[in-house]
């Protein structure tokens, strides 16, 4: 009766496990974790001109010119985790969308602790279709830096 509940669920059936957290959530997070590994997922451009948080590694998701995903992705945070699965990696891109996908590509390969930071590093457009005036890690006033 109970035989195929305690089955293992396979990789097409697990289900979502990224943590979600606002960016002061990340920031803490990051605090409480020193071990985790922060990745910087936007493009070159934008962690180079626009800024990125103190501390965050650089590792695109995807990059001009053509904007297709990095194929190194996954494997590029292998080796700067140094290989370990278990190490936590926290994700930010811009507004937290592109890091969402970059952090399911990082489940897939196995990644057990992934923390999306949600809103990003600029986060949502305001009615005059500007960032970094609602929400985000530069909006909330946590370390970052230019380039």
């Amino acid at each position: 009766m109970f035989g195929n509940m305690l089955a293992k669920p396979q990789p097409s059936e697990c289900v979502d496990i990224m943590k979600q957290l606002q960016p002061r959530e990340a920031y803490a997070y990051l605090q409480q974790n020193p071990e985790a590994l922060f990745i910087d997922c936007r493009s070159e451009m934008e962690y180079l001109f626009v800024g990125h948080p103190v501390g965050a590694v650089h590792v695109p998701w995807n990059d001009g010119p053509d904007w297709e995903v990095n194929p190194h992705f996954v494997a590029d945070v292998k080796k700067l985790a140094g290989n370990g699965l278990e190490r936590p990696v926290v994700l930010i891109c811009r507004s937290g969308q592109r890091s969402h996908a970059a952090g399911e590509a990082l489940e897939a390969a196995g990644f057990v602790e992934v923390v999306n930071v949600v809103h990003g590093f600029e986060g949502e457009l305001d009615e005059q279709h500007h960032r970094s005036s609602r929400s985000g890690w530069r909006f909330d006033g946590l370390p970052w830096e230019q380039s």
